[in-house]
């Protein structure tokens, strides 16, 4: 990878300014001193011999004898993982993601000591609304590239021009192309809080902000911490599991009684997936993110039967039987943190948070704090749906919610036009804001 050194040379300024000024930059935002604050132009360049490498190692590969049932109950199964791997070590062009990044405008700012990788979008469309979306884990900035067209010029998408937005997608902190925390501190509050600082860097006076499992405590916490200029949130793995369902779940209880046919549904899902350990790979980060870290950042094959362990993601991102889910995608997204030996450092956000404690369960210090308004869109394929009722109680000023009939956890990855959709319509009420 390449970046504008800290401390650019004339030329380099120059040639900083001239993409500055390609994708919109105001004037300002691009420092010629060497400050924490500057922004600096950013593109991805992975050396051949990485590539090489990576390669050789899946090439020597040694692989797990096969699992003794016939699901995924003791883990990824090897009938799924091997081909995917095999094809990684010699069908799979990593060139092709790394033009995918490249041909958006990327930078690279130091934001509290760390230095954060972000794409920046602006729309063509006068007035666009300022949007700062976060991902998640196993996800990156890949996940969100599909929404870049529809959000950024919706009338090439069936949207109006009023309905566009300037996109800012980061790369969390140990994730990806940003810097990795070297102490101990970056949680989603503290995230958060950079995600603040680069958006008044970037000059937004007034913005709004998203995201979707990880990016849903970024989110919130920013909503709890109300920055200058941040009108609202839109999430989609809302906080809303009520603190007395949560303590039934945990001690693995009774349905309580009273509950709606909704929260009944809500219920009984949450328990299966606790039953059949879906979130057994988060308990794991949580607790020993380090450990896990070893194999991962050691074999290729590790690292992606690791990811493959997200229910989410081995569900929707990659399936051998059915054609129109490529192989591709997936492998740009885990050659990501291949490339960038991001495996270790992403995974400790776990540890961070709270020994892996699920973002999806509700708590008054999460949500009790949040005075701004909050958009919300259940999709059916997520790991619960959550319940309007406790969305309501958790959200005091939920502004917008709405079941769509498509979609899951990674929803900006896996229906960009529905996506894109709702957050026009979530957010069209505070546009008069901007």
């Amino acid at each position: 990878m390449s970046a504008i050194s800290p401390t650019p040379n004339r030329r380099e300024l120059l040639a900083a300014a001239a993409v500055a000024g390609a994708f919109g930059l105001l004037p300002g935002t691009l420092r010629a001193a060497a400050g924490d604050d500057a922004i600096r132009p950013f593109t991805v360049n992975i050396p051949q011999a990485e590539i090489d490498e990576l390669r050789r190692r899946i090439a020597a590969t040694r692989w797990s004898d096969r699992e003794t049932v016939n699901d995924q109950s003791q883990g990824i199964r090897l009938e799924k993982l091997r081909p995917l791997v095999e094809y990684w070590g010699s069908g799979y062009d990593w060139r092709k993601a790394e033009a995918k990044l490249n041909s958006l405008p990327q930078f690279m700012s130091t934001v509290d000591g760390l230095d954060i990788h972000f794409i920046h979008v602006r729309s063509k469309h006068p007035n666009a609304m300022p949007l700062i979306m976060t991902h998640g884990w196993p996800g990156s900035v890949f996940e969100l590239l599909k929404t870049v067209g529809p959000l950024s010029d919706p009338t090439a998408h069936g949207g109006a021009a009023e309905d566009a937005f300037d996109l800012v997608l980061p790369s969390m902190p140990g994730f990806g192309f940003s810097g990795k925390p070297t102490e101990i501190g970056w949680g989603p509050d503290r995230i958060a809080r950079a995600w603040g600082e680069l958006m008044k860097r970037l000059r937004y006076n007034s913005y709004v902000a998203q995201g979707g499992d990880w990016g849903s405590p970024v989110s919130s916490a920013m909503a709890r911490q109300a920055p200058t200029g941040l009108l609202g949130i839109h999430i989609n793995l809302p906080a809303v599991v009520p603190p007395e369902i949560a303590a039934v779940l945990a001690a693995g209880g009774p349905v309580p009684a009273g509950l709606t046919d909704k929260e009944r549904t809500a219920f009984d899902a949450l328990s299966a997936a606790a039953r059949m350990g879906n979130r057994s790979y988060a308990v794991m980060m949580g607790k020993r993110p380090q450990t896990i870290g070893y194999s991962t950042t050691d074999s290729p094959a590790g690292l992606a039967a690791w990811m493959l362990g997200h229910p989410g993601f081995s569900h929707w991102t990659y399936d051998d039987s059915d054609p129109e889910k490529s192989p591709g995608e997936v492998l740009d997204d885990i050659s990501l943190y291949w490339l960038t030996n991001t495996a270790t450092s992403s995974a400790r956000i776990y540890w961070e948070y709270g020994g892996g404690r699920s973002p999806a369960f509700s708590a008054p210090e999460m949500t009790a704090g949040i005075a701004l308004p909050v958009a919300i869109t259940v999709f059916p394929g997520e790991s619960y749906q959550a319940p309007e009722t406790w969305a309501r109680r958790a959200y005091r000023k939920l502004t917008y919610f709405h079941e769509v009939d498509k979609g899951g956890h990674f929803a900006a990855w896996e229906e960009p036009e529905l996506f894109s959709a709702e957050l026009r319509a979530a957010f069209r009420s505070l546009r008069q804001s901007i």
